[in-house]
């Protein structure tokens, strides 16, 4: 398919946005709050008793978005675990030149569906650090004066440690999303063609003229935004991965559903 710069293309629903913006709301809380914890300069701030209900605050807004996003798209979240769990000798490629890609060259990469290679392990790392926090978290929220002091300091170290690698994960994510000018997809639920086809042609390929968008002002209707993409040839599976190898001029469509993120990628057609 050939990019059209002047058009754009539904990425997100404003529901995907909603429970995006509620997990960063909720992750903004809980940094700030645990930096008053830990440097000193501001422990002042944490008198009174404002900070601590914050982060709690903070917690539960960051532990609810996934389960309403669960509830609001059930085949949205399983299609996204699902992309993410699949990697395709395209993605192995895409490995390649992962160099030029963090300083923003994005040209003649291994074509890609929805969610690049990148995109699924910052899925992956999310989902494996968020649980660590929530758990070590509760433990910390619900083990104080019935814990030995041991315990208690484990449970701390691994929740600062590992909110520490979400602050790093996050960090990334915000930075391409800035070298690659995809804010709108998530401010505004479309983004350009010509982004959609250097970063994502295969997902490209699969969207009906329905989704695209001559008048970013005027978002393509649900119901052309969830319209059954066309038919094509499935890909023949390689294992323990999905997909072959399809050739740059017939590549087959990746996965479809959820997507960007855990936070960026949280829909191929909106379906919310």
């Amino acid at each position: 398919m050939t990019a059209t710069p002047s058009r754009n293309v539904q990425r997100y629903l404003p529901a995907q946005r909603f429970v995006h913006w509620m997990g960063a709301t909720g992750f903004i809380l809980l940094l700030a709050t645990g930096s008053i914890l830990l440097w000193s300069p501001l422990a002042s701030l944490a008198t009174g008793g404002t900070s601590r209900l914050l982060h709690r605050i903070g917690a539960i807004l960051y532990a609810l978005w996934p389960i309403l996003y669960a509830i609001l798209n059930p085949a949205g979240l399983r299609e996204t675990v699902k992309d993410s769990l699949t990697f395709t000798r395209d993605d192995f490629a895409w490995f390649k030149h992962v160099v030029r890609y963090f300083f923003g060259d994005a040209r003649n990469l291994p074509p890609q569906g929805r969610v690049n290679p990148g995109q699924k392990l910052h899925h992956l790392g999310i989902g494996v650090v968020s649980f660590l926090i929530a758990g070590s978290g509760l433990v910390l929220w619900l083990g104080t004066g019935r814990l030995g002091a041991a315990n208690l300091a484990l449970a701390a170290t691994v929740h600062d440690l590992s909110m520490l690698a979400l602050t790093v994960l996050l960090v990334g994510h915000l930075y391409f999303t800035f070298v690659y000018g995809a804010l709108d997809g998530m401010l505004k639920g479309h983004v350009t063609e010509a982004y959609a086809a250097m970063e994502h042609p295969k997902w490209l390929a699969t969207l009906p003229e329905s989704a695209f968008i001559t008048d970013p002002h005027k978002p393509a209707s649900l119901a052309a935004a969830n319209a059954d993409p066309p038919t094509s040839k499935p890909d023949v599976a390689i294992e323990p991965f999905a997909e072959a190898h399809p050739s740059a001029d017939q590549a087959a469509p990746n996965s479809l559903g959820d997507g960007d993120s855990a936070f960026n990628d949280l829909g191929n057609k909106p379906s919310q």
